[in-house]
C-alpha cells in the first residue's frame, strides 16, 4: 500500500479502483488512459472474457444505433457493474465462445434487443436480407443460436435464415 502510495504520489501510477492501478503513459496531447481490455484482464485475471454490446451490434448493420454509458463484458468469473478510471464496466457471468465469430454477435444482439433500442421483428427482417448477401453464414448463425440463444430467438433466427423460394 505504501509503495502504491509513493508511485501514485510521483505520478508513476493512477488509481482505477480499489486495489487496482495503472501505469500512467502520457502521449504529446497529455495522459492517455489504460485500454478497456487491460483494464478487464487485470480486473478478471485469467478469465475468459469478451466485450459485447452497443459498438458490436451496431457494427452488424441490422440496424442497431444504441449507445451504452459502459462496455459489456461477459466473462467467466464475475457479475455486476463496476468503475474504473472513471469508466463504468458491467460484467456479466454468461456463456459465451472464447473466440465469437459474427453470427454469435448477432444472436447476443437478438437476446438484447430491448437493450439496442430495436425491435426482434425488425432485425429479423434485416437479417433475412444480410443472409442472402453473404454477410453471415446461415449455418453458423443455426448453430449459435442452438447453443447461445433462447427459444424465440432460435426461431427469428431460423425463420430469417430459410433460403428464398
Amino acid at each position: 500500500t505504501r509503495l502504491a502510495q509513493r508511485l501514485m504520489r510521483a505520478g508513476l501510477l493512477i488509481r482505477l479502483g480499489h486495489g487496482l492501478f495503472a501505469h500512467q503513459s502520457t502521449s504529446r496531447f497529455g495522459p492517455v488512459p489504460p485500454r478497456d481490455e487491460a483494464i478487464a484482464q487485470a480486473f478478471l485475471g485469467d478469465a475468459h472474457f469478451v466485450f459485447t454490446g452497443s459498438p458490436r451490434w451496431n457494427a452488424l448493420g441490422l440496424g442497431a444505433t444504441a449507445v451504452f454509458a459502459g462496455a459489456l463484458v461477459y466473462n467467466t468469473k464475475r457479475s455486476g457493474s463496476f468503475w474504473f478510471g472513471g469508466r463504468r464496466f458491467d460484467f456479466r457471468r454468461v456463456a459465451f465462445p472464447l473466440d465469437p465469430p459474427p453470427e454469435w454477435f448477432v444472436v447476443d444482439l437478438f437476446e438484447h434487443a430491448e437493450e439496442a433500442g430495436v425491435a426482434r421483428e425488425d432485425l429479423a427482417a434485416a437479417l433475412a436480407r444480410a443472409v442472402p448477401a453473404g454477410r453471415f453464414d446461415r449455418h453458423v448463425l443455426g448453430e449459435m443460436a442452438l447453443r447461445f440463444g433462447t427459444k424465440r430467438t432460435q426461431a427469428l433466427i431460423a425463420r430469417a435464415c430459410e433460403p428464398p423460394t
